[in-house]
């Protein structure tokens, strides 16, 4: 699991740390019109889910479901979504995505048609909350 060339997951954070354990990391995105727009990623440069071994999988989908959980507890949105796609960045992570029926691409993807510009603001305390959340579901990293 070597580190790819220009891999920007391996150069960087990809985003402010909310919280980072010894094989991943979830991070804030810091999409201008997605304020809650969470990651999980891969420590090591990982390709494919297939590419890690089962306890691991098990592992990256329990902080899945953590960033998720963290996400509704604190935000209270209308929908989440998550993808891993990995086109553009071939390191495996997950989007994790809280979405409001007012949100500029509602009910499009995040990435589709912008129809309203409405951004929403992160609350001031959200990401301390974030951050307790996911504390506590993961363990202190």
């Amino acid at each position: 699991m070597s580190t790819a060339a220009a891999c920007p997951l391996c150069e960087g954070d990809g985003g402010e740390v909310l919280w980072r354990g010894e094989r991943l990391r979830v991070i804030l995105a810091l999409e201008a019109d997605h304020p809650a727009f969470l990651r999980v990623v891969c420590n090591p440069h990982v390709r494919e889910m297939t590419d890690l071994p089962e306890a691991q999988r098990a592992e990256l989908m329990a902080a899945v479901w953590a960033a998720e959980t963290a996400l509704r507890h604190t935000l209270r949105p209308d929908k989440i979504n998550l993808a891993s796609f990995g086109n553009v960045v071939p390191h495996l992570h997950w989007h994790v995505t809280a979405r409001w029926g007012d949100d500029p691409h509602f009910p499009n993807p995040v990435w589709g048609a912008r129809l309203r510009d409405s951004p929403r603001p992160l609350p001031g305390t959200a990401r301390h909350a974030l951050r307790e959340q996911l504390v506590r579901a993961l363990g202190p990293g």
